[in-house]
């Protein structure tokens, strides 16, 4: 996409304070000095054979961005693609549920939509929101020190595909997964407003490793990963070492060609895990070091048990380390 965007001047704009250039979670206009809005979409494929799951789960992920910028949603607008032929128009009215459950749950209010036939059902939102123009978050602001904060495990990408196979059994997957794609990542957002945050994004289809080099390059920095801080899913390494992946682990994984040093001890099974690619992942928050901690504590007093300080920025060449 962004090799299709060069050359368009498209964040050439008095007015835009956040647009392509970093690429950043949403883009951000300025209305008055005290009022920016927030804009994003974000549609996928279904993550799980229940309807009314797949719209929370698409909704949760589509909203996500508006907080990982440090905004709050205002609004969503449906973007439905279904094949009418093959499918009970109830399966769109549980997935349409589904989603203004969780529209709803944060606060915002969905005012429309716009539909079109097609082969496979596809969902998600156009998101409207807003922040203060002092108050942006953005993945390129991090600093040299910060560290790193995960709200939610990795390797969901990996056990939805392996549930689709019969790999992963859908009962683990309703009980471990599924609970953690459908939270909404705006508790973490409020409660990290409460800290000293130097740059945000939200860990999705690039995986954490992708994501985490999207920082590092804004900041001119290396990041570095600690291995054994970063929160998995139950059995997402096991499907791995069985030899199920996606079909995005080989795209994520030319993403940080020569710009990734990983630990030696490190087995492929480990190593294909971190291009796993997330769906509705959680918030990467970086922060002063002497932070750090305290939001992981009031994080999972929050109920977000998952979160975990996972990394630092330091100095050296823009990449990614893990250790």
């Amino acid at each position: 996409m962004s090799a299709a965007l060069a050359g368009l001047g498209l964040n050439d704009h008095p007015r835009l304070l956040v647009g392509t250039e970093t690429s950043d979670d949403a883009g951000v206009y300025l209305l008055t000095e005290d009022l920016a809005l927030v804009n994003t979409v974000d549609f996928i494929t279904p993550a799980v054979d229940d309807p009314y799951v797949f719209g929370q789960i698409a909704a949760a992920n589509s909203l996500s961005d508006i907080w990982a910028m440090g905004g709050e949603p205002l609004t969503a607008m449906n973007l439905v693609m279904f094949p009418v032929k093959k499918l009970d128009l109830g399966v769109l009215r549980e997935i349409l549920r589904g989603a203004h459950d969780k529209v709803k749950e944060a606060g915002a209010v969905v005012v429309g939509g716009h539909s079109v036939e097609d082969e496979e059902p596809k969902f998600g939102l156009s998101v409207t929101g807003q922040v203060h123009p002092a108050k942006i978050w953005r993945n390129s602001t991090a600093q040299e020190g910060d560290a790193l904060v995960l709200t939610k495990p990795l390797g969901s990408g990996v056990l939805l595909n392996a549930t689709r196979g019969d790999q992963f059994s859908y009962a683990r997957l309703l009980e471990e997964v599924i609970p953690a794609l459908t939270t909404l990542n705006g508790p973490a957002k409020v409660l990290a407003q409460g800290f000293e945050i130097h740059g945000a994004t939200d860990v999705t289809g690039f995986g954490i490793l992708g994501h985490g080099l999207e920082m590092a390059a804004g900041t001119g920095l290396t990041l570095v990963f600690e291995h054994r801080r970063l929160p998995f899913f139950s059995g997402a390494l096991e499907m791995y070492q069985k030899g199920v992946t996606t079909r995005s682990n080989k795209d994520n994984r030319k993403l940080l060609d020569h710009k990734l040093k990983l630990h030696k001890s490190l087995t492929e099974a480990q190593t294909e895990l971190l291009f796993d690619p997330q769906t509705s992942g959680g918030l990467l928050f970086a922060l002063p070091q002497a932070q750090a901690a305290t939001l992981v504590t009031a994080l999972k007093a929050a109920g977000l048990a998952w979160a975990d300080q996972v990394g630092h920025f330091q100095p050296g060449p823009v990449g990614i380390e893990v250790i």
